[in-house]
């Protein structure tokens, strides 16, 4: 009588899937910011193994996709991040080459500094459902020429309809709703906001808010369409750099880039950090006197954070990180 086959033991499941997982079995999607491909189906694995190979041969080569990852020492990183260099690592490729193509004197959000009223139209823009790329593509055809809408005054004498050609030009999406609200945020300013045409401080807000955020963040909710939880956090993000009230701020999205870069993971964190390694920093870039240099250099790694996050770029950062620092 022929010995009866064994019975094939059960696919065992890893301690962290639950049963509900396992009986659904999604289609694995790719998540974001992922180049590694890690969805091959299981068979194909096994029937690209000969059974007979011997046992040196059958463990898994390790590609150099799969190769660890290198982490250099936070001081060196964001020595790294603070320096022209990781630049590209945070922007757009058509930022880049915008660059080449019109010169190293426009202006961009990604390196240079804006007044508050500027900070304002920017976190409307980027808090709207686009792109990164088309966002800050239309923030550099806005501030700079032919258009150069950087005062409220500025808008409100070219009107919807200079305002809707810039924005035609920078082809980006919900193109007359944003010209709409940019309209109507050079109006709030001058009307609630500011003092005049011409003053893009935002320092009435602060005035009449006692310097406190929360009040702060009421009033231009209050006054700004467009504006609501992503876009103020967008706003209170950068202006801290000039509001010292709102120091140290991080939201949610800026965390998160800090943790794949393997920095510190609160704001309270990042502003200890650099503080106790100050004086290994290069900041004579940035303006103002010691404080308000924290401040910016602060926000320069927030911001980069945020971008190589976006752009997929944070294996890069840390490689190019730990290469400088050899």
């Amino acid at each position: 009588m022929p010995p009866k086959k064994p019975k094939a033991s059960p696919e065992k499941v890893p301690s962290s899937v639950t049963a509900a997982d396992v009986s659904k079995k999604p289609a694995p999607a790719e998540p974001p910011f992922e180049t590694k491909d890690s969805s091959v189906p299981s068979k194909r694995k096994a029937s690209a193994q000969n059974k007979d190979d011997p046992p040196s041969l059958k463990a898994p080569r390790r590609s150099a996709r799969g190769a660890p990852k290198s982490q250099p020492d936070p001081v060196k990183l964001l020595q790294y991040l603070l320096s022209p260099a990781s630049l590209d690592a945070c922007r757009p490729q058509n930022e880049i080459e915008d660059l080449k193509t019109r010169g190293s004197h426009l202006r961009t959000y990604s390196a240079s500094a804006f007044t508050p009223f500027e900070e304002l139209i920017c976190a409307v823009i980027l808090s709207r459902p686009i792109s990164h790329a088309l966002s800050l593509r239309t923030i550099r055809t806005l501030f700079n020429e032919p258009y150069e809408y950087t005062t409220p005054k500025k808008i409100r004498s070219a009107g919807f309809e200079g305002v809707i050609k810039a924005v035609n030009e920078a082809k980006t999406q919900h193109r007359q709703k944003t010209a709409e609200e940019l309209v109507m945020l050079a109006d709030a300013v001058v009307e609630h906001l500011g003092d005049g045409e011409d003053d893009v401080s935002l320092e009435r807000v602060r005035k009449d808010c006692g310097f406190e955020w929360e009040k702060e963040r009421e009033m231009l909710k209050s006054h700004i369409k467009g504006l609501g939880k992503t876009g103020l956090d967008i706003f209170a993000r950068r202006i801290q750099a000039q509001w010292p009230n709102l120091y140290p701020f991080a939201d949610q999205r800026t965390l998160s880039g800090l943790q794949k870069l393997g920095l510190p993971e609160s704001a309270e964190g990042l502003q200890k950090f650099l503080d106790d390694h100050w004086n290994e920093f290069d900041v004579q870039d940035l303006e103002g006197d010691e404080d308000e240099k924290k401040r910016r250099a602060f926000v320069r790694v927030l911001e980069r954070a945020v971008g190589v996050n976006l752009e997929g770029n944070a294996d890069t950062v840390r490689a190019e990180a730990a290469l400088s620092s050899e």
